[in-house]
């Protein structure tokens, strides 16, 4: 029987957050190049919103983080949006559809808000586009991220967005939304998923 759940980050989850990460990056190389300062890492830009998943004793298992995407400075953006990001799952939780219910609280924070979604993927993670891609987001195109792997290569970035649909507007039904959400996913789903790694 799955005893996780999911609830909102606490300052003091910080450790547990990093000791989890660390793991993820031994396994999955996510983040790609590990932060100088991995708990700044993860409080920073400051999120909107940050929740982890927890096991029955407490330990966190998984997290992911909403950062509000400011106005450019040419004028405000179309539509309210936000950015996903570092979302990750330890090795030992995974296949218990962690990464899509972390997913699925990202989005029912923004469809409280009318707002659409983005995250950034570094090209290669097979599970994580697939996990995305089944919960619903679209990929929307690709670039050549700002910053280096840690040999100094170029980094490919997938881009994708889920849109936000009011109620009434002929978008996907929500029913739909949360069958897909709510599909297990494979072992190693969200690790090195996410979104800004740099």
């Amino acid at each position: 029987m799955n005893q996780h759940r999911i609830r909102r980050r606490r300052a003091t989850d910080l450790d547990g957050c990093v000791a989890g990460l660390a793991e993820v990056h031994q396994v999955d190389r996510y983040p790609l190049n590990w932060p100088a300062d991995p708990h700044r890492w993860l409080r920073e830009p400051h999120p909107a919103r940050a929740w982890v998943a927890v096991d029955a004793d407490g330990a966190v298992v998984g997290h992911v983080a909403v950062h509000r995407i400011p106005d450019p400075a040419g004028g405000p953006l179309a539509r309210p949006t936000a950015q996903v990001a570092r979302l990750f799952v330890v090795p030992s939780a995974r296949g218990l559809a962690l990464g899509s219910a972390l997913l699925d609280r990202a989005r029912q924070w923004a469809t409280k808000r009318a707002t659409d979604l983005v995250l950034e993927l570094a090209a290669g993670g097979a599970a994580a586009t697939a996990l995305y891609e089944r919960t619903g987001w679209r990929h929307v195109g690709t670039s050549t991220a700002p910053w280096t792997a840690p040999d100094g290569s170029p980094v490919s970035l997938r881009h994708y967005a889920l849109r936000h649909y009011p109620p009434g507007s002929g978008g996907p039904p929500a029913s739909t939304a949360r069958r897909r959400a709510s599909r297990p996913t494979a072992s190693r789903s969200s690790g090195g998923s996410s979104t800004s790694i740099s």
